[in-house]
């Protein structure tokens, strides 16, 4: 066992510290620091994120030449590319069917984009979140079909046999292009890209959707320009909106996906997509675009559409050439954004206050499982998300209906699977259905089974669930003092980014610091200021901490030391930048 890092058994959050990096690792760091003149502290967030000497070089400057395989490498893709470009040659009517995600709007908008360059007409269908739910349905597939001869599913229909077989003997064909597991047999259409099917031996499988059409679309071009079609659309100028989807679903930033959020914030800079700008300015974005704004400001406003509004209107969006117009839907977006911020805060302390009754019983769950009738379908997620935060356990959020069934979403905690959990519900018959992966998983319960649905879970995850909890560590990279945590050093940080799943933001400790002032900002913020021994200074904020055990910690330490720990950034205000330690964690000094 690792030893405490600064001899941190247990942090205000229960963790205990670790360094990230073995023995073997820091031998790594030395060797790159020396071969390429690389500062230390890069060299050593090289290292611990598992990165040789020799790969280096590569990964601080990953590129699609370098990174991306042959597209054909991916099965089917070959013969979607064939059917789409044979489309574009004889200028069918083209439907795109989406998902109601940032990567479904990103996926179709990348798709009608690129086919609206040869004047192709067009049709993007994302379904209503609440009435029609996830994927194809026989009714949007019969509609498609009465004027589309071609039908692609984008970031959804792997698993939509059924709403195919609607339209069979129509005429229209159906491309999917996907990255979900598959749930049973493949459906029976022109072409099934997914880089997860059992047969297919790509080793993409970390992609998102909105990836996966990139490739698909790499392969369109080469098709048509063996048929002397030309001028060919810019599919590198369009990676703004592939970065953009990367973000959102969360995928492992390693690989492609690294190659395709760094040349993707590139050309998001250049704000060249008038959708894109026009989010940037609602969100107040001052400062060039990265993995934290797709992520947290432009993401959930694309995200409101399909929440609580109009489905279609993130990918409308991301379509729109109109500077004009795309303001106009921004606006939109941003009021539906601000509409469900109001809506989560008040589910999210409906959901906390079931949670701290539940965890003041004689027989505190594992797994946490929320539900109410007041609450919106479109946000249970959202609630779930911060559920877990609040608890730290695999947590579910329920909305009821009249007619006595809920709909709900469940997010993990590292270590626990929780799509398997509730597939296992599913097969007991406690759940009507449910799927999901790892991380999230989605469900649908009775109501007078809510209770079976809890003792299952307790059975089946219980002790998984504590053992991971008293386990929990957090793994910092290096401790740094105020004076050092500067300007010039985050600039060498980012040259190991982006950062995100799978490539995880450096993380340092700030040991001995004192809070010389602290205040609530925003939705229950702490902002403080950290001094050093030497009295030099850092700003530091911790997000929605003001209630919780964290904020409490370091607000009641003004003036005494405390350690911090924390991920630095840099912050624009009024035209200065200064550092920035977003606080994760703290602990008491040994």
């Amino acid at each position: 066992m690792k030893q405490a890092f600064l001899g941190i058994e247990r942090s205000v959050k229960g963790r205990r510290w670790i360094d990230r990096m073995s023995q073997a690792q820091t031998q790594v760091a030395l060797d790159i620091a020396q071969r390429y003149g690389i500062a230390d502290i890069l060299a050593r967030v090289l290292a611990g994120r598992g990165v040789t000497a020799d790969q280096a070089l590569g990964f601080l400057d990953p590129t699609l030449k370098a990174l991306m395989p042959d597209p054909r490498s991916v099965t089917d893709l070959e013969a979607a590319a064939q059917r789409i470009a044979a489309a574009v040659r004889n200028r069918e009517k083209i439907a795109i069917f989406g998902d109601y995600d940032v990567d479904g709007a990103s996926s179709s908008a990348l798709l009608a984009r690129y086919l609206r360059f040869f004047g192709i007409d067009v049709q993007i269908y994302i379904p209503d979140r609440i009435f029609e739910g996830y994927g194809p349905n026989p009714a949007a597939m019969r509609e498609l079909a009465s004027t589309a001869s071609l039908i692609v599913t984008v970031d959804c229909g792997t698993n939509s046999s059924e709403a195919f077989g609607a339209i069979h003997g129509s005429g229209t064909d159906i491309v999917v292009i996907d990255h979900h597991q598959v749930g049973g047999p493949l459906p029976e259409v022109a072409a099934v890209v997914n880089p997860n099917r059992d047969d297919d031996l790509s080793g993409l499988g970390h992609l998102c959707a909105v990836g996966m059409v990139f490739m698909t679309l790499v392969d369109v071009s080469r098709q048509l320009r063996g048929h002397g079609v030309s001028p060919l659309p810019d599919l590198l100028s369009m990676l703004d909106i592939v970065a953009l989807g990367t973000v959102c679903d969360v995928v492992p930033l390693t690989g492609l996906n690294r190659a395709f959020v760094t040349k993707g914030l590139i050309a998001a800079r250049h704000l060249g997509n008038p959708g894109l700008s026009a989010l940037a300015r609602v969100a107040s974005i001052g400062e060039p675009l990265n993995p934290f704004h797709f992520g947290f400001l432009i993401g959930p406003r694309i995200n409101a559409g399909g929440r609580i509004g109009n489905a279609a209107l993130g990918a409308t969006l991301l379509c729109e050439e109109d500077a004009n117009r795309a303001a106009e839907i921004a606006a939109e977006l941003d009021r539906l954004n601000r509409e469900r911020q109001v809506m989560e805060t008040e589910m999210v302390a409906d959901a906390c206050a079931e949670a701290d009754r539940d965890l003041a019983s004689s027989s505190p769950p594992s797994v946490i499982v929320t539900s109410s009738t007041r609450w919106h379908p479109g946000i249970v997620g959202l609630i779930a998300a911060r559920l877990k935060e609040y608890t730290r356990r695999p947590a579910f959020a329920i909305a009821l209906e009249g007619a006595g069934k809920g709909t709900g979403s469940g997010r993990s905690i590292p270590g626990f699977d929780m799509g398997k959990l509730v597939r296992a519900a599913v097969d007991e018959g406690i759940l009507i259905k449910g799927g999901g992966h790892a991380m999230a998983a989605g469900i649908t319960v009775e109501r007078d089974r809510l209770g079976d649905l809890r003792a299952f879970f307790e059975e089946k995850a219980g002790s998984a669930v504590t053992s991971i909890l008293e386990n929990e560590t957090l793994s910092v990279d290096g401790a740094l003092s105020a004076r050092g945590a500067n300007l010039a050093m985050i600039g060498e940080l980012e040259k190991a980014g982006p950062y995100g799943s799978g490539n995880p933001e450096p993380l340092f400790v700030l040991p001995n610091h004192r809070v010389t002032s602290s205040a609530v900002v925003g939705n229950g913020h702490l902002k403080l200021r950290l001094q050093a021994e030497d009295r030099s200074q850092l700003e530091a904020i911790a997000f929605r901490a003001a209630e919780t055990d964290l904020g409490q910690l370091l607000a009641g330490r003004a003036g005494r030391p405390v350690h911090v720990a924390g991920t630095l950034s840099i912050n624009h205000w009024n035209g200065r930048q200064t550092p920035q330690i977003r606080i994760v964690d703290a602990a008491d000094p040994v």
